[in-house]
């Protein structure tokens, strides 16, 4: 410290819809989490009530010097039924964007943070042929309501894992395993309902849109072959949606950790995900979800991003890491802010600097039990209370105002 940054970088915090709102029931997570079997370590209930108390959350990142905040909105919310569109819940969330910018906060808004309303989800989900022009069509509705509000658009979070997620692993709705083709077709409507729903986006507002990519930092050793890990898999359909970036106004980069691979194959720590969905041991080299303690991984992530999309400016919108130990937060994004000043330096055009979460919320399968957050949620009673971190990052923010 002090970390100089570009004047207009943003800095702050990201949370989802669904991790914080609480009471999601008319979404597909909703039933997954409570469906007999479910991988879900325990349902998502209240969550952090952000819904009621949205006024209060922004307020607090304002007080802590916060210039930018990440949030969702929620499909299942906004169409709770097939083409119809609920006026209350859309301006519920018009609310939202005001009170960010009564607090001089740039919000950065998700169309769609990986739940599905229930009546889509019945009808195939993201494999579904309908599922790319559905998505464009609440796009616009949302676009229209929404838009003159909204200071940066997201179309998607993380597509690239949702194919492999939902259907060959069984972590995600619908919960099928070994579904190669299924994962296929998911990923295919992805591509196309990205293509569509920022179409559809920059028809009806004045607003720079782009999807939010997990960029793992992917690290071949001498010897190391591709091979066909469930990272690199991913990485590939990454490599997909990176290409079809280079239409976009911005790329959003999304990073925890590194995977490296031997000659052997994967190895290190984070690359075997039912050793982490047994819940590791959190270590001075490996976080509460088992990732290697590994912040530098973001300066590979922006110039891989960088590269491969032809040069569209970079939001950083996650990056963060579960601990129980908070000083540990405060060196890990010192080391990832660096990672980012080195990046600018070189030429990169990187516009903010987001950590993931805001607050400790409903971590999916995982439950409440990782601990993201610059924020501490009491679990009975909601009660909010600011983490050294979370005033550590406002320091970095007021920075730029100097």
């Amino acid at each position: 410290m002090p970390h100089r940054l570009p004047a207009g970088f943003l800095v702050g915090a990201s949370v989802s819809a669904h991790q914080v709102e609480g009471g999601n029931a008319n979404s597909d997570w909703w039933w997954w989490e409570h469906k007999d079997g479910t991988p879900c370590l325990e349902p998502s209930g209240d969550a952090c009530d952000f819904y009621h108390r949205y006024r209060q959350d922004i307020a607090i990142q304002a007080d802590l010097g916060y210039n930018s905040f990440r949030f969702g909105i929620e499909w299942a919310r906004i169409e709770p039924a097939e083409g119809e569109f609920s006026q209350a819940a859309l301006e519920h969330y018009r609310r939202v964007l005001v009170a960010c910018r009564e607090h001089h906060i740039t919000p950065i808004v998700t169309f769609h943070h990986f739940t599905l309303p229930l009546w889509l989800h019945l009808q195939g989900g993201f494999a579904s042929p309908g599922f790319p022009a559905l998505f464009e069509r609440y796009c616009d509705r949302c676009a229209v309501a929404l838009g003159d509000l909204i200071g940066f658009a997201c179309t998607i979070n993380e597509p690239q894992g949702l194919g492999l997620s939902g259907w060959v692993l069984g972590i995600n709705p619908p919960g099928h395993k070994g579904d190669v083709e299924g994962a296929e077709r998911a990923t295919a409507n992805l591509l196309e309902a990205h293509r569509r729903g920022a179409a559809a986006i920059r028809s009806r507002a004045k607003i720079p849109v782009g999807v939010c990519l997990a960029m793992p930092d992917i690290q071949y050793e001498d010897g190391a072959q591709p091979g066909e890990s469930g990272f690199e898999l991913e990485s590939r359909v990454n490599d997909r949606f990176l290409d079809l970036a280079r239409g976009d106004d911005f790329i959003g980069v999304q990073t925890y950790t590194r995977f490296r691979i031997g000659p052997e194959g994967p190895r290190g720590p984070g690359h075997d995900w039912s050793e982490r969905s047994r819940g590791l041991v959190e270590t001075d080299e490996t976080t509460q979800m088992g990732y290697e303690n590994y912040p530098r991984a973001l300066g590979g992530a922006i110039r891989r991003a960088w590269k491969s999309t032809g040069g569209i400016p970079i939001l950083v919108t996650e990056n963060g890491i579960a601990t129980a130990h908070d000083e540990k937060r405060v060196r890990f994004m010192d080391a990832a802010i660096r990672e980012t000043q080195a990046c600018i330096a070189e030429g990169i055009d990187v516009r903010s600097y987001i950590y993931w979460s805001l607050m400790d919320n409903f971590e999916w399968a995982f439950g409440y039990r990782p601990t993201f957050g610059l924020i501490a949620v009491d679990r009975k009673t909601q009660a909010r209370s600011p983490r050294p971190s979370a005033y550590w990052l406002g320091e970095v923010a007021r920075t730029l105002a100097q």
